[in-house]
């Protein structure tokens, strides 16, 4: 297996013209589920091809099934160019059935059926060769009625040193073609493998072997192209009214789960990538509402009484996105109270996304989230094992030993092991939102539908500090105290609270990185001083009663090593390694939010002083940094620091004419900037002002 590059985080499924929503939902199901946490499973669509820097982040390029002609028709030429060195220069290309076609040096599909005939040849061209389809009869354009449980037969020789692997199959197939003469492709050259053939009878002439997926080396990188979909789940298929026989499909699919699941791992791998031990995406966990001091949960509790309703005995709170079920730690035992959590359990729709959603992912806005307030003590540790809320509250008071301002900031916390995402379940209920605190905060060990700036994923696996926390920035501060410097200030403290998380990490190496991610020295390249990310932040606003009300989203890895880093993997770094204990996620996030609470009071007091401006730049990476203006024509610019009015990127223009020895000389000429918020680079699309 090729081994991964620490750089290539990103699993990339395009979602452009030509693509079809239920192709896409099934193709990033899988791969999140298959590789979460090392990898960031990202949509892209073809304005990302041609604008983006994608291509030294990504670690495989995925398109998934829908029709090729709409790919053609946005890429053939800079797009497929773009696609095709970045194979060659060692990426990874995987085609799904459309991908497939798209995929091959020539496409012939319906072949002599006037209206749906498509020939001609593709420009990847990654299989030096046609792909016929489709393989069998009967494929109709958005419908299920081609549809199949395909016998799919796998070559175990193309997959050495892989586990055990299926000989034969069921896997979903709806208009998929076949690699024609792959056998004769690859007996004249290594570069071609036929990873599976077809075990029936084809309606297509298809060469001596029936080859349903193939193996291409291209340059210095590689593609698999299939025919069938090995990536749709029997799980996320719906019953179709009009097609009575659809059951049994899905029925033959749903029993061939875990060989369908072995072999896409194995093409994963096969394709340099590194697969998930767990498969499972976990089920939503209860939300336990707890306070250092216990009052504080039956008072919280009745702040949203107007937001609360009864039904049978039960208590929700219904959001505009989620409906939130109240419960007593004592009730969850009461045999009434399990046999409806059973019930809701049976009756949850297994994990399908919601027709016409706009996010191609799992929907869980239809489950319940259950609260457990805890009113007379903390959650015990057996109920939230990854976290212990006795050693997060006692830290919580020994941090404000520390910072005398901080004083109510975490008093309130609720922890849920697995949520959907820790900012959404927020700011998505606006009536929620609007009756929570400053310092109220939500925190989690695992979320299945994290979020990041702009369309990024910010992978979340267990050993993550995943946190969202409140703030009611009132209106007439704004104009002295721009919302916009919140997420400095995160900043600043994510980095404080690690060099002061205890005595001895004062030198922890932790930088920030404009405008809202912190980065760490790469473990892995220990004898040269490089920096990877390590925390992001993610800042989300909505206005209510007079108060600009802010859910600041952190994530900081702690003490897993994927997918980037963690602070536990720098320890090792350290001259005083020895002395140093593991990082706690408790004590961090109390150490955290204390910090955050007393530099949001200095800011309130003071506004993005220079005090503060000064804590900024000791810790950024970026002082006298080159930069691209692109929309001034490549004109070149030094980083000078952030303006203090609305924390822009101040840059002089800087020219290499009249300098000594060469050397870039400042032409007077300043500019603000701010990101477009690009996907991939800052630093490219900056949108600048002149000063």
């Amino acid at each position: 297996m090729a081994s991964r590059k620490l750089n290539k985080l990103n699993v990339l499924v395009y979602t452009g013209t030509g693509s079809t929503l239920e192709s896409v939902r099934h193709c990033i199901y899988s791969l999140r589920r298959l590789l979460s946490p090392n990898y960031a499973v990202i949509p892209i669509t073809e304005s990302a091809i041609f604008k983006e820097p994608w291509v030294p982040t990504c670690a495989l390029l995925v398109f998934p099934g829908g029709a090729d002609l709409g790919y053609c028709r946005v890429l053939d030429g800079a797009g497929n160019r773009n696609i095709a060195q970045f194979v060659r220069r060692g990426g990874a290309y995987l085609g799904f059935c459309a991908g497939g076609y798209y995929g091959s040096q020539r496409c012939e599909f319906e072949v002599g059926n006037p209206p749906m005939e498509v020939v001609g040849s593709r420009e990847l061209a990654f299989f030096p060769g046609t792909c016929r389809g489709g393989a069998f009869k009967g494929f109709e354009y958005h419908s299920e009625r081609g549809a199949r449980a395909a016998n799919v037969r796998v070559s175990k020789a193309a997959f050495a040193g892989a586990e055990e692997l299926p000989d034969v199959f069921k896997c979903y197939y709806n208009g998929g073609g076949v690699f024609v003469d792959a056998e004769k492709l690859a007996a004249l050259s290594d570069r071609v493998q036929i990873l599976a053939e077809y075990d029936e009878d084809l309606d297509v002439e298809s060469g001596a072997a029936k080859a349903a997926l193939v193996y291409c080396k291209v340059g210095e990188g590689a593609a698999i192209l299939t025919g069938p979909h090995p990536e749709f789940d029997a799980v996320n298929l719906g019953r179709q009214s009009e097609l009575p026989e659809y059951e049994k499909l899905i029925e033959d699919l749903a029993k061939d789960e875990p060989s369908r699941t072995a072999f896409l791992k194995a093409c994963l791998i096969k394709l340099g990538l590194e697969v998930s031990r767990e498969t499972a995406i976990p089920s939503l966990s209860n939300l336990h509402l707890s306070s250092i001091h216990h009052t504080e949960v039956g008072e919280m509790l009745h702040s949203l009484d107007d937001l609360i309703t009864r039904e049978d005995g039960e208590e929700y709170i219904k959001g505009e996105s989620d409906l939130f079920h109240l419960e007593k730690p004592e009730s969850r035992w009461d045999l009434t109270s399990l046999s409806r959590a059973l019930q809701s359990e049976l009756e949850r729709p297994r994990i399908s996304p919601s027709r016409g959603s706009p996010d191609p992912t799992t929907n869980y806005s239809h489950v319940p989230k259950r609260i457990v307030s805890h009113e007379t003590a903390w959650p015990e540790p057996k109920e939230t094992p990854y976290f212990n809320h006795a050693v997060y509250y006692s830290s919580l008071r020994q941090c404000r030993v520390q910072e005398p301002g901080a004083e109510e900031w975490g008093d309130v916390l609720m922890y849920g092991e697995v949520v959907t995402s820790t900012n959404t379940l927020l700011e998505k209920n606006h009536s929620l939102l609007a009756h929570l605190p400053t310092g109220f905060t939500l925190a989690a060990t695992t979320q299945v539908a994290g979020r990041g700036r702009g369309s990024n994923v910010w992978v979340a696996p267990p050993g993550s500090l995943i946190m969202s926390t409140v703030i009611n920035h009132p209106s007439p501060l704004a104009s002295t105290r721009p919302i916009v410097f919140l997420q400095y200030l995160a900043a600043i403290a994510i980095v404080e609270a690690i060099k002061t998380y205890d005595i001895g990490y004062e030198d922890f190496p932790v930088k920030l990185k404009w405008p809202n991610d912190v980065y760490v020295r790469d473990p892995n390249n220990p004898d040269s001083v490089s920096y990877v990310k390590l925390a992001g932040i993610l800042a989300n606003c909505s206005y209510s009663s007079g108060n600009y009300q802010v859910v600041l989203g952190i994530g900081i890895n702690t003490n897993n090593a994927r997918p980037t880093t963690s602070l536990d993997a720098v320890i090792p770094l350290m001259k005083n390694k020895g002395e140093l204990q593991p990082f706690r996620i408790e004590r961090l996030l109390a150490r955290l939010l204390t910090r955050l609470e007393a530099l949001y009071n200095e800011f309130v007091q003071e506004g993005f002083s220079k005090g503060l401006e000064e804590k900024y730049y000791r810790y950024w990476l970026h002082t006298n940094q080159i930069v691209t203006l692109e929309a001034e024509g490549g004109v070149k610019a030094r980083v000078l620091g952030i303006t203090r009015d609305w924390g822009m990127l101040k840059a002089e223009e800087v020219t290499d004419k009249g300098g000594i020895n060469g050397a870039l000389r400042g032409t007077g000429r300043m500019w603000a900037l701010q990101s477009d918020e690009n996907s991939f680079d800052f630093w490219r699309g900056l949108v600048r002002r002149k000063i």
